[in-house]
């Protein structure tokens, strides 16, 4: 007898399936594009924040208001980080990385997806293979 697969009305759940489960580099793209809006989010809400047009603060970083324009746009890939730091430097401002596990970033992703569409509490990714030198986890009975 064949699987048959469990239907679904999750607009969240349908579209994993169809373009993100077993498609790792769909993931990866999916990733980059989120790590390019949130740049141009902060770009974008720090000059409000800040009371500024975008060509306020092109004039304070030295550069034209098409320039800003661009790196506040979500499909911007061209982010460098000498521009935020002068960016950061005109603001009084300083530029903070930090590198988080790619399945931890995943994971809250997916997990945020599914609270969007009011499925709380599931989580979407099966959870992380254990190697063969981990020890089981304890079960209280």
């Amino acid at each position: 007898m064949s699987k048959k697969k469990k239907t679904t009305t999750d607009a969240v759940e349908i579209i994993n399936r169809r373009y993100f489960k077993g498609h790792p580099d769909h993931l990866a793209g999916l990733a980059e594009e989120r790590t390019n809006a949130e740049v141009a989010q902060k770009i974008h809400d720090l000059r409000e924040k800040c009371g500024l047009t975008q060509r306020q603060l092109a004039e304070l970083v030295g550069t034209t208001a098409s320039v800003i324009c661009r790196l506040e746009d979500a499909d911007y890939e061209g982010h460098s980080l000498a521009m935020l730091n002068r960016i950061a430097t005109a603001l009084n401002r300083r530029v903070e990385i930090v590198f988080k596990p790619i399945r931890v970033a995943l994971r809250a992703h997916r997990t945020a997806a599914y609270e969007i569409s009011g499925v709380r509490g599931k989580d979407p990714l099966p959870p992380r293979p254990r190697s063969r030198t981990q020890k089981r986890p304890a079960v209280n009975r």
